[in-house]
């Protein structure tokens, strides 16, 4: 097994003793009276601030890369991690170092325990992990410090914890329904949420977005009389229908791709900016929707550096965009067989994966190795994935959260028929029984795609990385 640093389990011990992040409590001022006591650091650099149902962490790792390749000191949070907690908060490209992650939650400690007395003498919970970690990661871009920091929303807007930031840059990635028990049951109550974290006078940046969403985000660019620049489905420069207060020009401009094209190790695309336009850039990731997620990021760049006035040197985001990664959305981690792993988790996800899958890998037999957790639609991310995938090994993700494998199963079967599903509780055995099927498939380019939740992609990447380890 994958270890960390003794002194980083033991940060790690005092974080998850907390409220988990998947229990948010809907306030702001506990996350506000901590980094008060802190002295406000969040507020020594400047933010780009993202928020979204999918593409989220894509999306910010591609600004951040962009961001750095122009020659700024970049701090980026985003959640969740996939193997190292670490991984959540990102200094000038790399994790945090385990010595300033122990080092800043030691200096830390004493205000969020101050904070903690607080709220229990008013009758509130203690901080969260969540509010924790947040705070954590603000105080760590300060000492760093930072030039910019990217930060990803936990779950929502307007009440996650990050919203304590001041975001020049507002960036919202396509609205879908997930988290409904905490976010809303409708698109609009969704987006309505994620839309508070539109600060007064900030550049607006969308992805395309369902006209329920769309309606919500102009509202609130309204109210907060900010700029909207919007993705525009298909050619940026198409003439494609604009909502109305595009047409009577109170919001703003929009952008879009112009081209996608497979290419090896990733794709060529073609984006219309908001300022300028940049052919044939290589983005060293799959699926027509990093073309998307790489055109917003496009966008919340020329919107940070020049409010959306100045074109991006066409070299520097090059070199940007190539030194992106994305782990755990489509990315490859072995072969014979390939096995890609995708953190798709909500139907908006799996649709995706599946129009990005049979470009990106053409297989003659595809085996989805497929957990998820209890929360989550899991018929909806079944009926997805159904038509790409020939043969579904059902597991279960590791935590309290996951559906069991029984219990998924029965959707499965009753999705695609039980001729097409094998049941392997154990994680281990069900990689193992995975790609013993795509070894065994009658067709030499068989592999294996582990999909349904960001906790399974990351226990199956800490598997076979340790599997290398020990070759």
């Amino acid at each position: 097994m994958t270890t960390e640093d003794p002194e980083v389990q033991r940060v790690e011990q005092a974080l998850y003793a907390r409220i988990g992040e998947q229990a948010p409590e809907h306030r702001l001022g506990a996350t506000r009276r901590a980094v008060e006591l802190l002295g406000d650091p969040h507020l020594s650099y400047p933010v780009i601030h993202i928020t979204g149902t999918n593409g989220k962490t894509s999306t910010a790792r591609m600004i951040e890369s962009i961001v750095r390749a122009h020659g700024l000191r970049t701090g980026l949070m985003t959640s969740p991690h996939l193997v190292s907690i670490r991984e959540r908060i990102v200094i000038d490209g790399e994790p945090i170092s385990a010595e300033r992650f122990v080092a800043n939650w030691d200096d830390i400690t004493p205000y969020l325990d101050m904070t903690d007395r607080e709220l229990v003498e008013r009758g509130e919970l203690p901080l969260t992990f969540f509010e924790a970690l947040t705070v954590l990661a603000l105080a760590a871009f300060a000492d760093a410090p930072v030039d910019v920091a990217v930060v990803e929303v936990g779950m929502g807007g307007e009440w996650d914890s990050t919203n304590v930031v001041q975001g020049q840059v507002a960036v919202i990635t396509p609205v879908a329904m997930d988290h409904a028990k905490q976010l809303g049951s409708t698109i609009a109550e969704i987006a309505r949420t994620k839309s508070g974290i539109i600060k007064p006078s900030a550049s607006v940046v969308s992805a395309v977005q369902v006209p329920e969403a769309l309606a919500e985000l102009v509202r609130a660019v309204e109210l907060t009389e900010s700029t909207l620049a919007l993705e525009v489905d298909a050619a940026a420069s198409a003439g494609a229908d604009l909502p109305p207060a595009f047409e009577d020009g109170r919001a703003g401009r929009r952008f879009g791709v112009l081209a996608d094209t497979p290419a090896v190790g990733g794709q060529l695309i073609s984006v219309q900016g908001i300022a300028g336009r940049y052919d044939d850039v290589f983005v060293p990731l799959f699926g027509a929707h990093q073309a998307h997620n790489a055109a917003v990021a496009i966008a919340a760049v020329e919107s940070f550096l020049g409010r959306g006035t100045q074109p991006l040197d066409p070299e520097v985001l090059e070199e940007g965009l190539a030194a992106a990664t994305s782990p755990g959305r489509l990315q490859p981690i072995a072969r014979n067989p390939t096995l890609v792993v995708d953190a798709a988790h909500n139907p908006h996800g799996a649709t995706s994966l599946a129009a990005a899958l049979p470009i990106a890998f053409p297989s003659g037999h595809v085996v989805g190795l497929m957990g998820i957790l209890r929360e989550k639609d899991a018929r909806g991310v079944i009926r997805a994935l159904r038509d790409v995938i020939d043969t579904f090994v059902v597991t279960e993700p590791p935590g309290p959260r996951a559906l069991s494998a029984d219990e998924f199963a029965a959707i499965v079967v009753d999705e695609v028929g039980q001729d097409r599903v094998v049941v392997e509780p154990t994680l281990a055995s069900a990689v193992q029984t995975a790609r013993e099927l795509a070894d065994d498939a009658d067709a030499d380019d068989a592999m294996v795609v582990v999909a349904g939740s960001i906790v399974l992609v990351g226990a199956v990447m800490e598997l076979v990385a340790d599997e290398d380890s020990d070759a």
